[in-house]
């Protein structure tokens, strides 16, 4: 989906509970007669306010929503959660609270009434939101999950069997048919995984009690102006733990900025419209600046002298530039002419480069991170029937665990390489101060994290 933060891995989706399962968790009736109290507040009409505002932000800053396309109203000051240890009873209490905000809103009463106010409480949301991988998926684990030939055949069966959508997507849109497909084999696998989360429960628990509360009122109210539009039933709006929705994961306040009603049943589905699914999509995909006819890289060849240390999404220059620095494509091809090209090395210096351009960064908004770019460009390009990355990666590297690299940034602040406050999570601080110390060693600045440079940083 576009995401919210540097996700979960859209590839392995977080273990949900079945939804009944999860409703077991949760108490009945949770805001009972309180919420009359909040609608009784009410001298609202019953249609939805007509007062549009910008949607939140799927990973990076997106484009302007289309001004036919309502937004969802941004919650106010966060609504704290109760510190009642009866999150029942704090729950039913903040709901109440929030009501009374959605009306405000513009949400209609019947849906604040029959939607919101039976939300559930979902312990498993917030186990999920407080949970911390113990180590990092290695580039070449997670490209070998998302790419994988399972997916690239499902891929090419999905392409062929939905060639109409796709095809018509792709004509309206300009963004390739299976650059769509592999966008919904990353997030669902091909509508097999939405999750298994009622929308409305999840993001209500997350606005109680969530790390970004103020985040998920806003994707919360959003929600419901969806089922206030009458887009989908509420109990069909399900989706994974976070808020994301659908066959290609869209957050509430992104549904509401660029999904589509591709069929013209009236009802813009992403859960049970191909056509809609991949017509939204792809209209994300080209408001947030997709160029048409533009591939988005190629992977690459780097001279011995190479600088690592330029090997970021920041640095852009031309295809040409890079060429004259002795850059090259790995199959002897012309490198594509790319004006924004920049190059990037997932696993460092001993792995495969690439090239990549702005179609690349533009997937970037989908989710704010290369191994998910690359990954659906690699799987877009095998479903078209090109070949897998063609240098080695460094599988003899072992992945360093959140607690050996916040060991490592303490060690580099200590040795006088800012790596910003230690966190066990590489970041471009982190990598800076890595390359600063490899610098200092006469080695590659690649900037990737080794157990080898943890043992040399905390050698006495």
């Amino acid at each position: 989906m576009p995401s919210f933060i540097d996700s979960p891995c859209p590839v392995g989706r977080s273990t949900a509970l079945p939804l009944a399962a999860q409703r077991a968790h949760a108490p009945a009736g949770v805001a009972g007669v309180a919420l009359a109290a909040a609608l009784a507040l009410s001298g609202c009409a019953s249609t939805p306010s007509a007062t549009p505002t910008p949607s939140a932000k799927p990973v990076a800053a997106a484009p302007a929503a289309p001004t036919q396309t309502a937004s969802p109203t941004p919650a106010a000051a966060p609504l704290q959660a109760s510190p009642d240890a009866d999150h029942t009873a704090g729950f039913a209490q903040w709901l109440t609270t929030f009501s009374a905000q959605a009306l405000e809103a513009g949400i209609r009463p019947a849906t604040v009434r029959d939607v919101l106010g039976k939300a559930q409480w979902l312990p498993r949301v917030v186990e999920l939101d407080r949970a911390q991988p113990e180590f990092t998926r290695t580039p070449w684990a997670y490209l070998d999950s998302a790419v994988s030939p399972q997916r690239i055949a499902q891929g090419q069966a999905q392409l062929a069997a939905h060639s109409a959508a796709l095809q018509a997507a792709a004509a309206r849109y300009g963004v390739p048919a299976s650059i769509v497909t592999a966008i919904w084999g990353m997030e669902s696998n091909y509508g097999s995984n939405f999750g298994t989360f009622r929308t409305v429960d999840a993001l209500a628990t997350l606005a109680y009690e969530g790390r970004r509360r103020g985040w998920a009122q806003t994707e919360l109210l959003a929600a419901l102006r969806i089922i206030d539009q009458g887009d989908i039933a509420a109990d069909r709006m399900i989706g994974s733990w976070a808020g994301a929705m659908g066959h290609t994961q869209f957050l509430p306040s992104v549904f509401l900025a660029y999904a589509v009603d591709a069929d013209g049943d009236g009802h813009r589905d992403i859960w049970g419209s191909v056509p809609d699914v991949t017509a939204s999509t792809a209209h994300f995909l080209a408001r947030s600046g997709w160029k048409p006819g533009e591939p988005w890289g190629a992977e690459v060849q780097l001279p011995p002298t190479f600088d690592h240390a330029r090997a970021d999404p920041a640095v852009r220059q031309t295809a040409a530039q890079w060429e004259a620095e002795g850059v090259r494509s790995i199959d002897g091809a012309p490198l594509p002419d790319l004006a924004g090209a920049s190059v990037v090395t997932p696993a460092g210096a001993r792995g495969p480069a690439f090239l990549v351009g702005n179609n690349f960064r533009t997937i970037l908004r989908y989710n704010n991170s290369v191994n998910y770019a690359l990954g659906v460009a690699l799987l877009a390009r095998q479903i078209d029937g090109g070949g897998p990355v063609a240098a080695p990666w460094p599988r003899d590297i072992e992945p360093l665990s959140r607690a050996q690299l916040q060991a490592l940034q303490e060690a580099l602040n200590r040795q006088g390489f800012a790596a910003g406050t230690p966190d066990g999570v590489m970041g471009p601080a982190t990598r800076a101060g890595l390359r600063g110390y490899q610098r200092s060693l006469g080695v590659v600045a690649d900037g990737y994290p080794t157990l080898e440079l943890l043992q040399k940083l905390q050698a006495p």
